[in-house]
């Protein structure tokens, strides 16, 4: 079912912010962020200046965004003040996947513009500190976090494969990532994820117009099938979160898919899905 039928080019950062009522979302390369109210119908459409990827909620008022050279801190319906520098200095590279731990900090990807191998990183913004947390990714993905705050996940898509790593007390990484889903052996490459209510880790499957569901053992437990190809990125919503909402993009990115591609860019909604979480919101100060 089609929730909004804006095509993005790279649609991603789908929040639903739980105080509003309301889906946000970005245009990467159209360098737009959208919202939609689902009871209203209103509608954003607010070009951006540079790349943004994703997005947290401070409170009704305001939000925390990621941007290409940093972090924002956003009035709804009002300006951006600057709140820390993230690769400033890094002109070949933009933001990509992110969300808010348990603990309020920000985790974020970051990856070369021309998908340079290892180019990137995954990133922490916690209690005014950013923190290089993972090295040499390609493209972040499925940054995502057990609602027991033992571990989060995280992908690279350029690998095809997804970890698990643990967190400590105040939600650093603590030892070795391992692996947790082999895309190869599943046929997966995954995009986006959230943990939903029940642990399983939903991951949207890029160019097979589907949500993947992994228990916490790694066992594929279902498979969400959707109205577009390139799905990559899952935020459950609605009253009891059992709405799922899905931002998809017409540039596979060189990858090729045999599914119909009319609704391709579109940000779709699937009613009746497994229940899910709210987002956790950004400690700002």
């Amino acid at each position: 079912m089609i929730f909004d039928d804006r095509a993005c080019i790279l649609g991603e950062g789908a929040l639903w912010h739980p105080e509003r009522g309301e889906l946000f979302w970005f245009d990467i390369k159209g360098r737009r962020l959208m919202s939609r109210h689902p009871e209203t119908g209103a509608t954003r459409d607010i070009a951006l200046d540079e790349t943004y990827s994703a997005a947290g909620w401070i409170d009704a008022e305001r939000m925390v965004l990621a941007s290409e050279t940093g972090l924002w801190v956003w009035s709804i319906d009002g300006g951006m003040t600057r709140l820390v520098d993230l690769e400033v200095d890094r002109p070949d590279t933009r933001t990509n996947d992110g969300r808010i731990d348990p603990w309020g900090g920000f985790w974020i990807g970051t990856m070369a513009k021309d998908h340079t191998r290892g180019a990137g990183a995954i990133y922490r913004y916690y209690e005014g500190e950013m923190r290089q947390l993972l090295p040499g990714i390609t493209v972040p993905n499925s940054i995502s976090f057990l609602p027991d705050r033992s571990a989060a996940y995280f992908s690279d898509t350029g690998q095809r494969k997804t970890w698990r790593i643990a967190l400590d007390a105040d939600g650093w990484p603590r030892g070795a990532p391992e692996l947790f889903l082999d895309g190869k052996a599943l046929s997966l490459l995954a995009d986006g994820a959230v943990v939903l209510a029940d642990g399983t880790l939903a991951v949207t499957n890029w160019g097979r117009g589907e949500v993947l569901l992994a228990a916490t053992g790694g066992q594929v437990t279902g498979r969400i099938g959707l109205a577009a190809p390139f799905a990559n990125c899952p935020a459950p919503g609605g009253a009891d979160f059992t709405t799922l909402y899905v931002t998809t993009a017409t540039d596979g990115h060189g990858f090729e898919s045999d599914m119909d591609g009319t609704h391709s860019g579109k940000t779709l909604v699937v009613a009746d899905a497994p229940r899910g979480l709210p987002e956790y919101r950004f400690q700002l100060d």
